[in-house]
């Protein structure tokens, strides 16, 4: 049986770290590995954690390096076959979505799996603000701007154990860095789900601010360049692509 291990990241994350952690553990997936990354919270975070401690595998506090030197410190932590990632602000869209994952990791061609996400409010997770529909990956998709949702995106840990982790010279953008890095430059066979398997609340980092939405743009320009993707259009279009998400959105309530 394929063995999943989820990892959160989290840093003063009280209001929504444990809606993220009760829906790992609502997945009826029976084998589940949850790591959760604290950067030394000082918000209450580990208190609310503390009921979970004996049903959580990993939990370590202390500081790091951002958001990007959490995650590869659960990619070290953990020990399952596959590894993905549930942010504290996250939610898995229903209790099969690991279920689905595994299934399709059984075929032992395929390196990745990701599916569908869409954007909620911070303050209603039933009200949809984005969608973002991830669609077939291909080495022509990837030069047009084309990632898929990284909040969606299972790899087995051989291959981060072969192609590593994330790049922390990139604050914002060492998903995308990642993805390239696996998918285009590493050749790995990636299968798609085509359902909405996470439900992730607005306000990201990247987007917080027009200094934000700035940095990662050039981290993304260095990005394709370093990996002889593209160049200026393949950002342009990248963005292109976001914004057509908002135009799929719909009113349907996810509860």
């Amino acid at each position: 049986m394929i063995s999943i291990s989820v990892v959160t990241a989290v840093y003063n994350g009280r209001e929504t770290v444990v809606e993220a952690l009760e829906s790992v553990l609502a997945q009826d997936h029976p084998c589940v590995e949850t790591v959760i990354v604290d950067g030394g919270s000082t918000d209450g975070t580990l208190d609310v954690l503390s009921p979970y401690r004996s049903r959580v595998s990993t939990l370590v506090s202390e500081p790091d390096n951002g958001i990007y030197d959490a995650l590869n410190k659960g990619i070290r932590l953990s020990s399952g076959d596959v590894i993905g990632f549930l942010h504290a602000d996250d939610l898995f869209a229903n209790a099969h979505v690991l279920s689905k994952v595994a299934a399709v990791f059984a075929d032992p061609t395929v390196d990745a799996v990701y599916g569908d996400l869409v954007y909620v409010r911070k303050g209603d997770i039933g009200r949809i603000v984005r969608q973002w529909h991830a669609g077939a990956c291909s080495r022509a998709a990837l030069r047009s701007g084309w990632m898929p949702p990284h909040p969606t995106f299972y790899v087995r840990r051989s291959i981060y154990d072969r192609l590593g982790g994330f790049d922390t010279r990139y604050r914002i953008a060492a998903d995308y860095d990642s993805i390239l890095r696996l998918l285009f430059v590493g050749g790995i066979k990636a299968a798609y789900v085509p359902e909405t398997l996470v439900r992730m609340r607005v306000g990201g980092v990247s987007n917080r601010s027009l200094e934000n939405i700035i940095r990662k743009s050039k981290e993304d320009y260095r990005i394709v360049r370093a990996h002889r993707v593209g160049g200026v259009l393949t950002v342009l279009q990248k963005n292109v692509q976001k914004m057509s998400q908002f135009w799929r959105r719909t009113r349907q309530s996810l509860r």
